[in-house]
């Protein structure tokens, strides 16, 4: 059984990446055919299965991690289509900046910070469960 506290901040987790899909979602969508198992924007109830993009995070203790414990940052394309790595890399620190820009609003009152942990972007800091959200 999870705790409630643990729940939202599950949610605003999951709207804060919620958002930044819809974002992407309008200004690449059409960029790539989706794979053909891939329901188009909007076919499902959850972004995260439709679209070209799944954006999301999930926690790591951070064993290994100069930045300790956090949410690795993933951004996923699908399209089976070759995907420019400097495009690639455009999307990424677009991501990054939407995260970093977004943070205070889902989880305000918070010391949270993004930055690249190997080859991927760790949101760490401040999380506690023992803040309201």
């Amino acid at each position: 059984m999870l705790h409630p506290k643990s729940i939202e901040w599950d949610e605003s987790m999951k709207a804060l990446f919620d958002r930044i899909d819809s974002i992407l979602e309008d200004r690449y969508g059409g960029e790539w055919r989706l794979k053909r198992n891939r329901p188009a924007r909007g076919a499902t109830s959850n972004p995260e299965a439709d679209g070209l993009f799944n954006v999301g995070s999930f926690f790591t203790p951070g064993y290994g991690s100069k930045f300790g414990r956090g949410y690795l940052v993933e951004i996923a394309l699908a399209t089976n289509e070759p995907v420019k790595s400097e495009v690639r890399e455009e999307i990424e620190l677009l991501v990054l900046d939407l995260v970093r820009r977004s943070l205070p609003e889902f989880f305000p009152g918070r010391e949270l910070y993004v930055d690249r942990d190997g080859s991927m972007f760790k949101i760490y800091g401040d999380l506690s469960l023992d803040k309201p959200i």
